[in-house]
């Protein structure tokens, strides 16, 4: 088993700027990739950030191109996203997910964008 502990949500203003972290324990193997997708309730999950494990490449959704960065810790099993110049369509609970032989989620932390 593999669980995904996700921290660093919260609410700011618009413009704003927070830093998610999510750390894998258990059983990884195989480690392809990490990444964060997003959910508003009522909608699908859309799709952030993903770093590839080996090489560390990073893709993103092209609405937070430029504004958020995903990045890893390969020896701590964490990844990261920074998130810059948030705007409140940016509120959503955020996911990480982990991608070896099968895909696993976390329980999602909530980002909250206001005046």
């Amino acid at each position: 088993q593999v669980q995904l502990v996700e921290s660093g949500g919260g609410s700011v203003q618009p413009g704003g700027s927070l830093n998610l972290s999510c750390v894998a324990s258990g059983d990884i193997n195989n480690l392809y990739s990490m990444g964060w997708v997003r959910q508003v309730p009522g909608k699908e999950r859309e799709f952030v950030a993903t770093i590839s494990w080996g090489r560390g490449n990073g893709h993103y959704a092209n609405s937070v191109r430029g504004r958020f960065t995903i990045s890893r810790d390969a020896a701590k099993n964490t990844v990261f996203l920074q998130m810059k110049n948030l705007a409140p369509e940016d509120t959503a609970i955020y996911y990480c997910y982990l991608q070896n032989t099968f895909q696993y989620w976390g329980q999602g932390t909530q980002v909250a964008v206001s005046p």
